[in-house]
């Protein structure tokens, strides 16, 4: 199977449809799959091969996914990165991955340009719009006159995206999505969310680099055939104006969105809402801003679940009334138990690790077999958070991996940023962490002890960060310490102990 069977099915069941709208410019199903093609011949000529890896940075846009599903024809990897990245996180996703190809769009050249002069690039380097002594080649010169392309007969186990994480501990990891994972797990959504009419439009404002915007935006779409409304850019205002213009609106966020979408109703409440229903994930959902949002809306949150090593597997059901607080059952085909620290199930009510096992369940981690059988044991993806089950099998997440902070449904990983401020020369101690934000859902913070003798302040920290980590994980809040940080009999800083310092403070 491979996955970009279904945007070729849809562009010969509805080829005059739209399949995408950004910006004023408007691609039919039958269009974008002619692009697509032309572009995967294009890309065959400059020397890309079935089961090569390309890394791609760029917006949304009908050229990203157009790009996606050229990719997925040729039977090659997409390793789709967050276009604000800097340096050190482009780095070590090149040195990782080792892809033979890489594409982006002008405006996001700056960093990647300095990493490629530091440790050489990929063969192939695109840009949409590249500058001209930039080196990158155009993009759409790209693009083949030939718009017919045979897809590569790729197996359900051949990897199509490697989707890069980070745990708490230790260096990123690129999790091998298949062809398999991605297919089945976007024809089991389109097919247990109900009757979705043809003239609903799906509004993309979710980043088409995350895994819930590939998953539920895009895939989805391909294989029902709607035509998504998509965005570079979150704007609630514009956002809002689809849902009074349009008939059938469904829209996928994470609560920050939907958070705004709130605070621009209440200012001025729409003058019609076409929404069918929302979904929210990335982060937990506060039950208020459920309540609000459904009432300014007239429609449903469906709050769910997913991480990058399995996409959506867990979900409110939608034949049922959705349990606030609950981040639903498992999906079809999809199975969940809570377990101990010695493994064993609990019985309901109890609290452990979520398991989860079905279909979308990644292959492994690019590179390292020893952390995908810590993760991946029996066929159970091992996720990390801490959640309970009720009696009818609804779950709730009670906690977080680890340390993980969800800044705005974004992943910020601590470890990551602490490493970075360790490389200031005045810093002795570090630590970062996640403290609760009305709007974001948390903010990052840190808590920085200099070395004796030296003189830093927060801004000169903060500036230092800023400069190499994507703008959403700079910590925001910097404390600087006058005593050792708190620490564990085996020297492990105490971040719960800090946390409580913290609130009890502000």
């Amino acid at each position: 199977m491979n996955l970009a069977e279904y945007l070729v099915a849809s562009a010969a069941n509805y080829p005059e449809k739209a399949a995408v709208r950004h910006e004023g410019t408007e691609t039919t199903f039958l269009q974008l799959d002619c692009a697509a093609s032309r572009l995967a011949n294009g890309l065959a000529r400059l020397g890309l091969s079935p089961r090569d890896r390309c890394m791609v940075m760029m917006p949304n846009s009908i050229h990203y996914i157009a790009l996606y599903y050229a990719l997925a024809k040729m039977g090659a990897a997409v390793i789709p990165v967050n276009f604000l990245f800097r340096s050190h996180e482009l780095t070590y996703i090149l040195k990782d991955a080792a892809p033979k190809a890489f594409i982006s769009a002008g405006p996001y050249l700056e960093e990647i340009s300095r990493v490629f002069a530091a440790q050489g690039s990929p063969s192939i380097t695109l840009a949409l719009h590249p500058p001209a002594a930039s080196g990158f080649k155009d993009l759409e010169a790209a693009y083949d006159k030939e718009d017919t392309f045979v897809i590569h007969p790729t197996r359900p186990e051949d990897t199509l995206n490697i989707l890069y994480t980070s745990g708490t501990t230790g260096d990123p990891k690129g999790g091998m999505l298949t062809n398999g994972n991605l297919a089945r797990n976007a024809a089991i959504l389109a097919r247990m969310r109900g009757t979705i009419e043809p003239d609903t439009i799906v509004i993309g404002a979710l980043p088409l680099y995350h895994v819930y915007g590939i998953t539920s935006v895009m895939n989805v779409s391909m294989y029902l055939g709607l035509t998504v409304e998509l965005f570079t850019h979150f704007e609630p205002e514009a956002v809002i104006a689809v849902t009074e213009r349009e008939a059938r609106t469904i829209f996928f966020g994470v609560p920050t969105m939907l958070n705004r979408l709130i605070q621009a109703a209440e200012e001025r409440p729409p003058k019609r809402t076409s929404l069918k229903f929302c979904i929210s994930g990335g982060a937990s959902l506060p039950v208020e801003f459920i309540k609000r949002f459904e009432n300014l809306f007239a429609t449903k949150i469906h709050e769910g679940y997913g991480l990058t090593e399995c996409p959506v597997c867990v979900e409110n059901p939608y034949d049922r009334p959705a349990r606030p607080g609950s981040i639903g059952l498992p999906i079809p085909e999809f199975s969940a138990k809570i377990v101990d620290e010695a493994g064993k199930e609990l019985a309901p009510g109890g609290v452990g690790e979520l398991l989860i096992k079905g279909p979308a369940v990644m292959k492994g981690y690019l590179n390292r077999p020893k952390a995908t059988e810590e993760t991946i044991r029996g066929g159970w993806l091992h996720t990390g958070d801490i959640a309970r089950m009720d009696d009818d099998g609804y779950i709730y997440i009670v906690d977080r991996k680890k340390d993980l902070v969800i800044r705005g449904g974004y992943n910020v990983y601590p470890r990551e940023i602490e490493e970075v401020i360790y490389q200031i020369p005045e810093v002795s101690e570090a630590a970062v962490y996640g403290v609760p934000h009305p709007d974001l859902g948390e903010e990052i913070a840190a808590v920085v002890v200099p070395k004796e003798g030296a003189r830093i302040g927060p801004e000169e920290i903060k500036a230092y960060v800023k400069e190499r980590v994507a703008p959403y994980k700079y910590p925001r809040i910097i404390t600087i310490a006058c005593s050792p940080l708190p620490k564990s009999g085996s020297g492990k800083i105490l971040k719960k102990e800090i946390r409580k310092q913290f609130i009890a403070l502000g």
